[in-house]
């Protein structure tokens, strides 16, 4: 008998795990997580009644896909049903766009640094990741366009980016899907659509009714503030859309999610009254942090991105320190979740603090 272990895939090797912060000794006292891009704020009365009225039935498994949920946002969207896709989180479509899109050696172009899912989602399915440096910090479209091949098979692109929260808007946007050839999947991420407020912002569900190479991506996981929940929908034409349930695990929307996402919906006005609040806070935390000195881009998001290069590490360390736990990129910068209004005072004093050496 060999004594050589079953041996997972090689191309394994080469991914890089999904860990949003390295695991750290928690700070003394009381800690504020800004580090994942939460909703800061608990769900609402009446979502909460649905959870435990859903959970009263996790004995039973809920649909092989959640359908109340799917007629609800194919009414809210104005699209047809067969349109509407759904999954545990945007990263859980993600997985089921790769097993259903791509083959080994196909090319995926996309920004960096951008959604940390996109390597790995590349990478698992076996194809070559094309990775796109950012202008500054926002995509640079046209050198996009520019690293288009005939391998190349899909496209991945964050509106707004994340983490730098930058965005391009509806001209440019358009203007790219323009170039891109018809046969070439492009996968665009909303998953901060409802912090999206300037003028130009576009909305990816109308740019898809006459692209059937788009396909859009939504989450209740920020907005809605049910990221523990984990349920996320796409919308894309029916053969993409078909081909990507297929791929999906059965039953991988909870009944409680999917009823919690429907509460959330018919709660939508309020919603969005907490969305302002904290798109808000947003402005106010980064106009202080501005009047102090330090560089923060206008974002579009629920975060804040600090371009610190060298000094992030430093920076965050010296954050967690008083209890701000944040999302490090090493080298880079650091991308600071909106919290309440109490952490962002800390971090507003925090930061002040340390631009002044004490």
């Amino acid at each position: 008998m060999s004594a050589q272990p079953p041996a997972p895939r090689a191309v394994l090797d080469g991914i890089p795990a999904y860990v949003p912060k390295p695991p750290q000794p928690p700070a003394a006292g009381t800690s504020y997580r800004l580090f994942l891009n939460e909703n800061p704020c608990p769900p609402l009365p009446s979502a909460l009644a649905t959870i435990s009225w859903a959970a009263s039935r996790t004995n039973l498994y809920p649909g092989i896909f959640p359908d109340q949920l799917t007629d609800a946002l194919a009414r809210k969207l104005d699209v047809p049903h067969a349109h509407v896709v759904t999954g545990p989180g945007s990263v859980g479509i993600y997985q089921q766009i790769g097993q259903a899109m791509l083959s080994p050696g196909d090319e995926v172009v996309y920004a960096w640094p951008s959604f940390e899912a996109f390597p790995i989602v590349v990478r698992m399915a076996g194809a070559v990741p094309v990775e796109v440096p950012l202008t500054g910090e926002t995509h640079d479209l046209d050198a996009m366009a520019a690293a288009l091949t005939p391998r190349t098979t899909m496209v991945l692109l964050c509106e707004p980016n994340n983490p730098t929260g930058t965005a391009v808007g509806a001209a440019e946007l358009k203007r790219f899907l323009d170039r891109v050839p018809s046969h070439v999947l492009v996968v665009l991420d909303e998953a901060y659509f409802e912090f999206y407020r300037g003028p130009d912002r576009p909305d990816g569900v109308d740019l898809h009714r006459d692209r059937p190479n788009l396909v859009v991506l939504r989450t209740f996981s920020k907005a809605y503030g049910l990221a523990g929940l984990r349920v996320g929908y796409g919308v894309a034409h029916p053969r993409i859309a078909e081909a990507m349930r297929k791929c999906a695990v059965p039953c991988g929307v909870s009944r409680i999610a999917e009823q919690a996402a429907l509460a959330a919906l018919n709660a939508e006005d309020e919603l969005l009254e907490q969305v302002g609040r904290i798109i808000a806070e947003r402005e106010r935390l980064r106009e202080a942090l501005g009047r102090q000195g330090w560089s923060v881009p206008s974002s579009e998001t629920n975060f804040l991105w600090m371009p610190l290069g060298d000094d992030s590490d430093r920076v965050a360390a010296a954050l967690e320190q008083r209890g701000l736990l944040v999302r490090t990129f090493s080298g880079t910068g650091l991308r600071i979740t909106v919290g309440s209004p109490e952490a962002n005072d800390l971090l507003i004093s925090t930061l002040a603090d340390l631009r002044s050496g004490r």
